[in-house]
């Protein structure tokens, strides 16, 4: 039965959600070799990531950093009987050991969301943490692809791009916002409540990464549920957009949605290691720079390839509904994108 178990995990982490269904899966023998790096490894999130991309067969290196806390994770991590060898690396003066020689460093770094906070409360503690982590990876790991799970998303990623811009290093093929809890989400209600199987179901979830700029376009959902009133897809979205609030509250003040999260982003990474590897026609959803709307960064759908995004694909027909979305959250995604870049470039 753990076997069985084993390989359902290994399985779901090899499929990307959205990727062809055609594409070649690689087996450990035959896949290159690739070192993860996971900054926040000791975290609420990092700790499941950790363990995730340990049963990744593509991963051959994982390397675990965090302030404190890290050798525990990575011995504990390290027991398990797959490819990756793991080695946990501890405090500032580590940093660089972590990331030398990384194909992938995914950020899951900084303090977690607790009932009332506001997302300006976490970009006072988060963006600093960021700044510096990104810091170390344009002087470590500068050619890495970068993976953004630190919320808010919406600024971090801008953040990240302003400090690669003054190192001299920044590849905007290479910097991704992980905006694909949004996209597991909508899948989740959309299956539940259109009665279909989910692991069939795709949800395109466009825009950014917090409240009303998370805009889950519901009439490009597959399969087409044709017989949802307006009233449900607004309360879709609704749920799709306030995911991480209904988490907080259940867990009264003992966490966010870091399992959900952790799943999420380890999805993510698996389809960034297959377009690192070549695999043809791996498309997810992202918060990456982008001509899609007159803003400098917006998640959609992304092809990804051997040098990060291949191509950034528009929206697709929206509906009134959509459109309205879309109109509405582009004053508040601005925002946010702008916090980000002054914070980064006050000093």
């Amino acid at each position: 039965m753990r076997t069985a178990m084993l390989k359902s995990i290994r399985s779901s982490l090899q499929k990307s959600s959205s990727t062809a269904a055609g594409c070649r899966s690689y087996s450990s023998e035959s896949a290159p070799e690739r070192k993860v790096a996971i900054l926040g490894a000791a975290g609420g999130i990092g700790q499941p990531l950790s363990l995730l991309m340990k049963l990744n067969p593509l991963v051959s290196s994982l390397s675990l950093y965090d302030i404190a806390g890290t050798p525990g994770v990575a011995a504990d991590v390290s027991h398990i009987n797959t490819r990756s060898e793991v080695v946990g690396y501890m405090g500032d003066e580590n940093l660089g050991k972590a990331l030398e020689g990384a194909d992938l460093v995914i950020i899951p770094a900084g303090v977690p969301r607790k009932p009332g906070m506001t997302r300006d409360d976490l970009f006072n503690i988060n963006a600093g943490i960021v700044k510096g982590l990104c810091t170390a990876i344009a002087k470590y790991c500068p050619h890495a692809l970068v993976n953004m799970i630190s919320n808010p998303v919406n600024s971090t990623v801008p953040i990240a791009s302003e400090v690669f811009k003054k190192a001299g290093t920044y590849d905007e093929k290479r910097l991704f916002g992980v905006t694909t809890l949004d996209v597991v989400r909508a899948k989740t209600f959309y299956a539940g409540k259109a009665k279909a199987p989910v692991a069939g179901v795709n949800v395109p979830v466009v825009g950014g990464h917090a409240g009303i700029t998370i805009l889950p376009l519901f009439s490009q959902a597959t399969p087409q549920a044709n017989n949802f009133s307006d009233e449900e897809i607004v309360a879709l979205t609704k749920r799709t957009q306030d995911g991480g609030t209904e988490v907080v509250e259940a867990k009264a003040g003992k966490g966010s949605a870091t399992l959900s999260m952790a799943y999420a982003g380890a999805i993510f990474a698996d389809a960034c290691l297959k377009g690192l590897n070549g695999v043809p026609d791996v498309v997810e959803c992202s918060f990456v720079q982008s001509n899609v709307t007159e803003l400098p960064f917006f998640a959609s759908k992304v092809r990804l390839g051997k040098n990060g995004v291949e191509e950034v694909l528009g929206l697709g027909p929206l509906n009134d509904y959509e459109k309205q979305g879309l109109e509405a959250l582009l004053p508040e995604l601005k925002s946010s994108i702008e916090k980000g870049i002054t914070f980064a470039n006050k000093s």
